[in-house]
């Protein structure tokens, strides 16, 4: 039977044909491509790429498209694949992710390798695959590797224990928690905060935790913890699917936790495997609420340590003094001793002064009383000796003074002229005019002078003194 009989056996359309023409309708030509694919590849085929444009239907179903990276090199676009997974498959790959463990779920940013039967779906004329089955195993091995490679790199660049050799502070009370607000996580970690009843000083800050956009937010959170001046930075994260925690594997993520200037610890709550992100933090925890307790507990012991310390440096100060008050003590008993001492040996010696002194003081009172005996008897024997020589001196001074006294001279017949301001003038010093006062023995005598000439002769007019 040819292709064409089998064809109208099992009730496909096929084109109607006229003379020299074959016209097509789009069902026809559909109902042949898909027969084409479905000859060609043999049934259902297994395909791998990365999950994107994830939707899903009330009636259960899946939507996603598949996507193949771009060729950079060649500047080629990505290739991409619409996918379908009807409910009834659904269902069984859910139970075939459940019985592997669960450790990968349907999201957007999840490279897969799925199993199906290729068509084209007439309503949109678009390839599309139909989805019956998924490979866990492609995808945790594939997320393996991929993480492995990145751990080596940020090994060879140093940063793999970068944020783990920052120092940190024994008793970090101002605490960054990046995570997704209102989630599990954030309850779950702002309880255990709060039970241990001591004063942090949380910031909180939101982040995609999970999705294509989860890593930049997460990155764009560490950066606005770092810049709020805290101590540490909580990054956390609840449970699920070892494809959830996608976006902690993520370089640019790993990047930033490694290269953070405020140590990072984690709580991703995954029980299993360790993402990138765990392994470059300064610690990690397998959930929040373990991460959150861990800071009480830091806290607490460094409170403790500091309470220790205190303690210590009481006890060691209580020591030193009482050593100090002992040997004080033992210093002012041999300082009062010493003292005692060498007050008894300055009295002695002060009182031998004493004694001296009032030896030499009497003695020079006994000398100095005989030297005055002696000079008073000197005095009294001299007394009238000195008496008789100043009163011959006396006498002499006297007949001195009456012979140079001015009244002999003038009841002699001697004058003393003056000038109207009383001095004694010359004749030399005098001008026509001038008023004289002459005093002789019995008065004065005023006069105006009309000439005047050396020599003693004088001419003038006299007026009687009054």
């Amino acid at each position: 039977m040819d292709r064409r009989a089998r064809d109208e056996a099992t009730g496909r359309n096929y084109p109607r044909q006229v003379p020299d023409v074959v016209t097509w309708t789009i069902a026809q030509l559909t109902d042949w491509v898909n027969a084409v694919i479905g000859e060609t590849l043999g049934g259902e085929i297994w395909i791998e790429g990365e999950i994107s444009n994830l939707q899903r239907s009330n009636a259960g179903h899946v939507y996603f498209t598949l996507t193949e990276p771009a060729d950079e090199a060649g500047g080629r676009a990505p290739n991409t694949l619409a996918v379908t997974l009807f409910e009834w498959h659904r269902q069984n790959v859910n139970r075939h992710l459940r019985r592997s463990g669960g450790a990968v779920r349907i999201s957007d940013g999840v490279r897969v390798r799925i199993r199906g039967s290729v068509e084209v779906y007439g309503a949109r004329s678009q390839l599309q695959l139909k989805m019956s089955g998924i490979d866990p195993v492609f995808t945790l091995g594939n997320m393996a590797a991929e993480r492995a490679l990145l751990l080596a790199r940020l090994d060879g660049e140093g940063l793999l224990r970068a944020n783990a050799a920052l120092p940190l502070e024994p008793v970090p009370l101002r605490i960054a928690v990046v995570t997704s607000i209102g989630s599990a996580a954030h309850a779950d970690a702002m309880h255990e905060l709060g039970r241990g009843g001591i004063g942090f000083d949380l910031v909180v800050v939101d982040t995609r935790v999970q999705g294509a956009d989860a890593p930049a937010s997460i990155v764009a959170a560490l950066g606005r913890a770092a810049a709020a001046g805290v101590d540490l930075i909580a990054l956390v994260r609840g449970g699920g699917a070892r494809t959830d925690l996608a976006a902690f594997d993520e370089e640019i993520v790993a990047r930033a936790v490694a290269s953070s200037p405020v140590p990072v610890w984690t709580g991703l709550g995954h029980e299993i495997d360790r993402t990138v992100a765990d392994e470059v933090a300064h610690r990690s925890w397998k959930t929040p609420t373990a991460c959150a307790a861990a800071v009480v507990e830091l806290v607490v012991a460094g409170a403790q340590q500091l309470d220790d310390l205190w303690s210590g440096i009481e006890d060691a100060t209580a020591r030193r003094l009482e050593r100090s008050a002992i040997r004080l003590d033992r210093l002012a008993s041999r300082t009062a001793r010493t003292a005692l001492a060498d007050l008894d040996r300055s009295s002695s010696h002060l009182a031998g002064a004493a004694h001296r002194v009032r030896r030499l003081a009497d003695a020079h009172v006994i000398r100095g009383s005989a030297r005055t005996d002696d000079a008073r008897r000197r005095l009294v024997a001299a007394a009238p000796r000195a008496i008789g020589d100043q009163g011959r001196r006396l006498d002499a001074i006297a007949a001195t003074v009456r012979a140079y006294d001015p009244a002999v001279s003038l009841a002699r017949g001697w004058s003393i002229t003056r000038g109207a301001d009383g001095r004694v003038v010359r004749a030399a010093d005098l001008d026509e005019g001038d008023v004289l006062v002459t005093q002789v023995a019995d008065g004065r005598i005023t006069s105006v002078v009309t000439a005047s000439s050396s020599g003693i002769a004088s001419d003038g007019a006299t007026v009687p003194g009054t």
